[in-house]
């Protein structure tokens, strides 16, 4: 039976250089702080249990990454990696293999992770290395004249000779756990900085005669890490084009995989296609042939199939059915629900309300807590006054409802099927259905009115 996998995340930096009160582990990228991204790789492993060391901003880290599989540990005060392998070693099993990893390390692959386990649970030592063009600052993997590893040396331990090897540690470690428990006991701060290294119990698995063996990584980039703002971006990119990539060979067209952002899950079916710029945050699905417009802000939403919505729309946990045409400068708040067929013109704001089959509301209009019928046409300027100062109401309105333009619907009311609402009209109370209901004041000519007059200005040469 193999041995159980234990596995610790380092996330106990304050990160300086970013120059936050956040803690490094909780900026974010693709929508998801860096430590998360790392813990879902990791999760691919079935561990045992999985311990983060946390440090700066512990409180945040914990409300932040606290799942049921994680438990946290405290490093205090920040005395190196070493140091924090210590003390999480201290709340794991004392059997099995532990893999030790760093929360900033985002993209690292799964699968070279689970080589790294298996060969822990051989009973040696597993390195992730990376050969890199600019190894600068990074602690170097130094080998033997037959190519054996003997040491990770750290840049500013290195010799001028150690620092032209371009094979580098990024961070990821895995041993039997009884071993490195042993040498992490043994650890002296006997470096520039004056910490405990948790690489030094490499030249420790060297005298012990323990086996210690790297597996390298070829792409550069699943290895980076974050130190400043500079490197996030960089990061922040080369995820979104991953995920674009991947839209794009199962069938989506996006007009340009450098200009989209995905903050969450996106889904898409057969046919989409999304213009440049657009955002898309939370779960978000597209169904077959549903078009999205340049500059789109999608949050929590469901577009149903071959809906088209126009440019610079927002929407935030809404769900639009079959065929809508929606946009631009649409908005859909919370607990919008769209059948198909309805249509949200430009200017249009939508929050907490149903929309029956075919209805529309194509320009400059507010629709709050309310539930429209079918086929209901909603007036340019018209809105539900839905609010008293105090309590939110509802307004409903049947079947085939016409309202004109610039209308006031004070709620709670009722507007019948087939009923007409005059333009400009206050409706306060029940429309009867199939007739016309206006409620205005009484149009008046006033034949001798003058408009004031402005006094004519003074002569500029006077």
């Amino acid at each position: 039976m193999a041995s159980s996998l234990d596995v610790v995340i380092l996330v106990a930096g304050q990160g300086k250089r970013m120059h936050s009160d956040v803690p490094k582990a909780l900026h974010r990228i693709a929508g998801r702080p860096l430590a998360s991204h790392v813990l879902s790789t990791l999760r691919t492993l079935s561990p045992r249990t999985i311990a983060l060391v946390v440090g700066y901003g512990a409180d945040a880290v914990e409300r932040e990454l606290a799942a049921p599989d994680v438990v946290f540990v405290r490093q205090d005060p920040p005395r190196g990696t070493g140091d924090a392998a210590r003390v999480a070693l201290a709340a794991l099993p004392a059997d099995g293999v532990t893999l030790v990893g760093l929360g900033d390390v985002p993209l690292v692959p799964a699968d070279s992770l689970a080589r790294l386990a298996a060969i822990a649970r051989e009973g040696r030592v597993g390195i992730l290395s990376a050969r890199v063009r600019e190894p600068f600052g990074l602690g170097r993997v130094i080998r033997t004249p037959q190519g054996d590893v003997c040491a990770i040396v750290e840049e500013r331990d290195a010799t001028p000779q150690q620092r032209t090897v371009d094979e580098i540690n990024t961070g990821f470690i895995a041993a039997p756990t009884p071993l490195l428990t042993r040498w992490v006991d043994r650890l002296t701060p006997h470096n520039a900085q004056g910490e405990y290294y948790l690489t030094d119990i490499v030249a420790m698995a060297v005298t012990d005669r323990v086996p210690v063996e790297t597996e390298t990584v070829t792409d550069e980039a699943s290895v980076l890490g974050v130190n400043d703002r500079a490197q996030l971006a960089e990061l922040e990119r080369i995820v979104q084009r991953r995920m674009a990539d991947a839209l794009m060979r199962d069938g989506t067209t996006i007009a340009d995989p450098a200009r989209i952002d995905i903050r969450g899950d996106l889904s898409c079916g057969r046919d989409v296609s999304i213009d440049v710029g657009c955002i898309f945050e939370g779960t978000v699905r597209l169904d077959d042939g549903a078009s999205i417009g340049p500059y789109c802000v999608l949050r929590d939403v469901t577009v149903g199939p071959a809906t088209r919505i126009e440019a610079y729309s927002h929407f935030d946990s809404a769900q639009i059915g079959r065929n809508c045409r929606i946009g631009p400068f649409a908005r859909l708040r919370p607990g919008t629900k769209l059948a198909e067929d309805v249509h949200i013109g430009n200017f249009v704001e939508v929050k907490a309300s149903t929309l029956g089959a075919g209805s529309k509301a194509n320009h400059l209009a507010y629709v709050g807590d309310a539930e429209f019928g079918s086929r209901v046409n909603y007036g340019a300027g018209s809105i539900t006054a839905n609010y008293d100062g105090a309590n939110k109401h509802r307004s409903v309105l049947g079947d085939d409802v016409h309202i004109g333009s610039n209308c006031v619907l004070v709620a709670p009311i009722t507007i019948g099927d087939g009923a007409t609402i005059g333009g400009g009209s206050t409706i306060v109370q029940e429309a009867p259905a199939g007739q016309l209901t206006v409620a205005r004041a009484r149009q008046v000519t006033i034949s001798r009115w003058q408009r004031p007059r402005k006094k004519p200005k003074a002569d500029q040469g006077a």
